[in-house]
């Protein structure tokens, strides 16, 4: 065996230069911390990022809290961050409304990487690993183009969405069909479940009908409770059919937050691209129109 570039040692023993020591010190040090953010995805302070450079953090409605949000969902002391041996950690302190970890409530939980975090109705983005001021600007680009709340695109995207699909539509002569609907008596589910009940339903309806929309369509949020879903290579009659199909799986579903059974239905309206609705607007606009009608024939209907 050949002993190039080693040596012996004080006991006899034959030892690499290149092989690098480690002291006790060494082998003690506590492994090193991974940065991490939280990015406010929906609410007051819509994208401001709070770095987690403490052990422990606090979140709550009161001023001493390390991240303090002032709405009335969000408890005194509602939960806190706490870093243990590389990773970080979210306990619910009791909360009135409770802490939800990817929509589900949880009592302590290990945050992973893209991880959405509601307090109160305040949603949140777990940012950890390695370039984290790309992924930053990676999220606060993503931002531009998907609702917080729902994790739908937002009207800015469903703008230049339609731009691309009227424009593809009108080159190649193939239909486009657009519905627009938005949750009946909506301001009551409010006024009468609160507004965490009102998130949860906007939410878990996009959850229900996001598993109808094909990759190449578009289900978006207009604003407010109101939806657009875009349809390529479709025409009238079949939009009809899938904005009926939408109702009736929304209609069937049990909307339960709190342990209590929200009544939840939908009106709808279609519309086909013509000549006289050739832009987004008055195409939305279009849709729009037999929304109306939908509602003023009694809601829960598709026109």
């Amino acid at each position: 065996m050949s002993t190039l570039g080693a040596k012996a040692d004080g006991a006899g023993f034959m030892t690499d230069d290149l092989t690098r020591k480690s002291d006790l010190a060494e082998i003690q040090r506590p492994p090193s911390k991974t940065e991490s953010i939280l990015i406010e995805i929906h609410g007051p302070n819509l994208g401001k990022n709070y770095k987690i450079t403490e052990d422990m953090i606090s979140i709550g409605r009161e001023a001493s809290a390390t991240i303090q949000i002032d709405e009335e969902t969000v408890s005194r002391q509602h939960c806190k961050l706490e870093r243990m041996r590389g990773s970080i950690f979210i306990e619910d302190l009791r909360s009135t409304n409770g802490t939800y970890v990817n929509d589900v409530n949880i009592r302590r939980e290990r945050l992973r990487h893209g991880d959405l975090i509601k307090v109160g109705s305040v949603v949140f983005k777990f940012i950890s690993g390695g370039n984290i001021e790309g992924l930053y600007h990676e999220e606060i680009y993503r931002m531009t183009i998907v609702d917080g709340l729902t994790q739908v695109h937002n009207k800015r995207y469903l703008l230049e969405f339609l731009e691309r699909e009227i424009s593809r539509a009108i080159r190649v002569g193939r239909p486009l069909a657009l519905v627009m609907f938005d949750l009946d008596h909506f301001k009551s589910v409010n006024d009468t479940f609160g507004h965490l009940a009102g998130d949860f339903v906007l939410k878990e309806m996009c959850s229900l009908l996001k598993a109808m929309v094909r990759p190449e369509e578009l289900l978006a949020r207009y604003g407010g409770e109101e939806f657009v879903v875009v349809l390529p290579e479709t025409g009238l009659s079949t939009a009809t059919t899938i904005a009926e199909k939408a109702r009736r799986t929304v209609e069937a579903h049990e909307f339960e937050f709190g342990g209590t059974r929200i009544p939840v239905t939908i009106s709808l309206g279609t519309a086909e691209l013509s000549p006289m609705a050739a832009d987004p607007l008055n195409f939305i606009r279009a849709a729009d129109d037999m929304l109306y009608q939908a509602k003023a024939a009694g809601r829960n209907c598709v026109r």
